[in-house]
């Protein structure tokens, strides 16, 4: 996809444990403002938020525990972390996407280093 937009997406993954028939929802944030308010005030998320672009996060006045996976431009996995309130995720420099989970849904879904990921706008 050349140009991200904002909005609801689906998250697939082939090796990953993931279903291929539903996947899992993605929240696509591609704009500045979208990007900067993140998971910021909320409890928690179903599915995952996709930050584009994006090459690091942090955790200041966020409310819970989150999964971070850093992906490449090809969406390949480069590294999955957990990250705790109020902390700064140093930026990873082939990263071009940062998708962002709830604690352990990660490790659920199967997400690993190396995983090859795709992400479908939902019209």
């Amino acid at each position: 996809m050349a140009r991200w937009e904002n909005g609801p997406g689906v998250l697939y993954g082939a090796e990953s444990g993931i279903p291929a028939e539903g996947g899992i929802p993605v929240e696509i944030a591609a704009s500045y403002r979208a990007r900067a308010r993140g998971l910021l005030g909320r409890d928690g998320i179903e599915g995952a938020l996709l930050l584009t672009p994006a090459s690091g996060v942090h955790t200041f006045r966020m409310r819970f525990a989150i999964d971070v996976a850093y992906l490449s431009r090809d969406f390949t996995v480069l590294a999955v972390r957990t990250m705790r309130p109020g902390r700064l995720g140093l930026p990873r420099l082939r990263a071009r996407h940062v998708l962002e989970a709830e604690a352990g849904a990660m490790a659920r879904w199967g997400l690993r280093a190396g995983l090859r990921l795709d992400v479908a706008p939902r019209r």
